[in-house]
């Protein structure tokens, strides 16, 4: 049986869109050798896999990575985040954002929403988790207030 495009397994529980080594990998060279600022991802149009859409050199800004999600449909997105801290101290920390604008359609929604607890835990090493609908949702100054409480 299929529901929102999903195979139902068991009548109750959808089977699990798969995360593919390349997507994994994109996330690890992000976290471990700073070799990516950030690294955006979607959900192939098949339904199978999370695949990368787009990945940003260490020197690209943050308005450069806003700018690439769509207004008008849903993705993930990894954000490695420098800032120096209250105690000025120069830091790094890595942030989950599940985009999900509200010009986006209700099928997409709930695609990502069913998916994103399995993706962002096949991510480990992530310091924080976004859900966005409007911009302001992941405001680069969110993100600092979030990354300060740590």
């Amino acid at each position: 049986m299929e529901i929102l495009g999903f195979t139902v397994m068991g009548g109750d529980s959808p089977a699990w869109i798969e995360v593919p080594e390349k997507s994994k990998s994109a996330f690890w060279e992000l976290m471990r050798r700073k070799v990516q600022r950030y690294v955006i991802f979607k959900i192939d149009d098949r339904r199978e896999e999370i695949v990368v859409e787009k990945t940003g050199a260490p020197w690209e800004s943050y308005d450069d990575f806003t700018a690439s999600l769509p207004a008008d449909d849903c993705w993930y997105a990894v954000y490695d985040l420098d800032f120096v801290s209250d105690d000025n101290c120069r830091k790094s920390k890595i942030f989950f954002i599940s985009w999900s604008p509200s010009l986006s359609c209700i099928r997409a929604k709930t695609i990502y929403a069913v998916s994103r607890n399995h993706f962002r835990h096949e991510l480990d090493g992530v310091h924080f988790e976004i859900q966005a609908t409007d911009p302001d949702d992941m405001d680069l100054e969110v993100l600092r207030g979030r990354a300060n409480r740590t």
